[in-house]
């Protein structure tokens, strides 16, 4: 077991650098060795051994190597010095390096009274002004005790960053002030989000302070896990590879919102044609659909395809592309999906309502016109509630429960005798449907019951819960449905 190197009389809790100077120490403990270090503010009994113990481990922390009996009030955690402690964890990736596992959640955005107004008054600003953050390698294969620590460090917004919480923070506010709680999302702000929290769906419903009172799921103020990896890798471990900043006037976000001035990079060039756009940027003409993210990159001053604020913020950036008449070309691809995973999920905790609930996109629209394929504009869209809990649910559950009962494959041959596969999973036609599954590519892998195969199952297939393999699949956004988006005059 580790050994403390200096004693808590040696921890000035009113200090922020001593605080995390003392912290430290934790580097390489586990909360078993924290709790085998016997340090027990006056006044706590909390059974942290207790298997049923349910609390979080910064707590455990506060109170079992800090000695400072933990509370529930709105101030810091270490008032006196104005730090909030927070532990979070990390998860180990294939290659042996680390992502941040979650969101940072904040403070509550408050239902049952007036929300603060002045960012720089409200709870939110008290809690991340200062965060003592401890990081913690989650291994689900050991028991939670034995989580190694593996990065403490004391961390505050930058002055950039800070530009974009606030005003973050003033667009979540201006929602739950008209009474629109509802309405919000993790993927309709930057870097702070307004997530879900509560037990279960029938906890999380509650009537809101401001008229007309609707219903609404409780909500927290939270630093996204996006923003959160960006902490780890830039702040705590170090080996971020830097990406280019497309806000580089320190002045401008005082002018205008970060959203704001993207567009202003982009939409003045709309009516030039891709050809016009490379020759203006000095790029080479390549004639091609996979030029116009690199085309939307280099407006806004960003070589590469890389912006540090769309890595921080989970922003998305597609290009797409609108026939002369007016539709959409292509459906909006998404990630392919494991089949055995979709059917151990529940909707609240899947991939699919995660990925829109916690993403951002900017869609940047590129028309046909005669021979020529001008750009016709861009905005920033982030799906609302109505649609993750509603179509798109729908869409997801009846995809679980095909691969649950049993996907149907039915072989027939086309007029040249080779084998065409058909399945029941969603379809871009179905009535009412904002998405559907099909594969990434025209690559195919089946094995069917019996071992017979088509394609390169191995390479191309995914097994089903019954043992046959299927083509991996993936979500796709319908092509009408992203004409709709793209459209829209107001952003969701």
């Amino acid at each position: 077991m580790k050994t403390l190197a200096m004693r808590l009389e040696g921890c000035d809790l009113s200090d922020p650098a001593s605080l995390e100077t003392y912290a430290k120490q934790l580097e390489g403990m586990t909360f078993r060795e924290v709790l085998d270090l016997g340090i027990v503010p006056d006044g706590v009994d909390r059974d942290y051994g207790n298997v049923r113990y349910k609390g979080g481990m910064g707590t455990l922390i506060e109170e079992r190597f800090f000695g400072y009996k933990a509370n529930s009030d709105q101030e810091p955690d270490f008032a006196e010095a104005g730090v909030e402690l927070k532990a979070s964890c990390v998860n180990l990736k294939r290659d042996g390096s680390h992502a941040a596992g979650e969101r940072l959640v904040l403070t509550m955005i408050p239902f049952d009274g007036p929300i603060e107004e002045d960012f720089f008054r409200s709870h939110v600003w008290h809690k991340s002004q200062k965060i003592l953050l401890i990081y913690y390698e989650r291994n689900k294969l050991r028991d939670k005790y034995d989580q190694e620590i593996k990065y403490v460090k004391l961390i505050t917004p930058s002055d950039d960053d800070l530009k974009i919480i606030r005003g973050d923070y003033d667009k979540i506010a201006a929602f739950v002030k008209a009474g629109k709680a509802e309405q919000l999302s993790e993927g309709m702000t930057t870097y702070l989000g307004a997530c879900t929290k509560g037990a279960t769906e029938a906890t999380m419903w509650v009537d809101q302070y401001y008229p007309p009172h609707a219903p609404a799921k409780k909500r927290a103020f939270c630093f996204k896990r996006s923003y959160m990896d960006y902490i780890l890798h830039a702040k705590m471990i170090g080996d971020l590879q830097p990406a280019e900043m497309i806000i580089k006037d320190e002045g401008v976000l005082d002018r205008m919102s970060f959203e704001d001035y993207v567009l202003s990079l982009i939409t003045p060039h709309a009516g030039k044609t891709d050809a016009e756009l490379c020759q203006m940027l000095g790029l080479e003409y390549r004639g091609n659909k996979a030029q116009w993210s690199q085309i939307v990159y280099a407006l806004l001053g960003v070589r590469g395809e890389r912006a540090e604020e769309f890595e921080k913020a989970n922003i998305s950036v597609r290009a797409v592309r609108i026939e002369e008449h007016g539709a959409v070309r292509e459906s909006l691809s998404l990630d392919t999906f494991k089949f055995r995973e979709i059917v151990e999920q529940d909707w609240e905790d899947s991939h699919l309502r995660a990925y829109f609930e916690e993403t951002r996109f900017l869609f940047v629209s590129f028309q046909k016109q005669g021979d020529r394929i001008c750009l016709a504009g861009a905005r920033f869209w982030s799906m609302s509630v109505e649609d993750i809990d509603g179509p798109l649910k729908d869409c997801w559950q009846r995809t679980k429960d095909v691969v649950s009962e049993g996907v149907e494959l039915i072989v027939t041959l086309d007029r040249h005798g080779k084998p065409i596969v058909s399945n029941n999973l969603p379809k871009k036609s179905d009535r009412g449907s904002i998405s559907h599954v099909r594969p990434h590519t025209t690559k195919r892998g089946y094995r069917f019951e019996g071992g017979s195969v088509i394609g390169d199952p191995d390479r191309y297939g995914d097994e089903l819960p019954d043992g046959r393999v299927m083509t991996k699949q993936s979500f796709w956004l319908n092509s009408d449905y992203v004409y709709a988006v793209i459209r829209l005059d107001d952003e969701n």
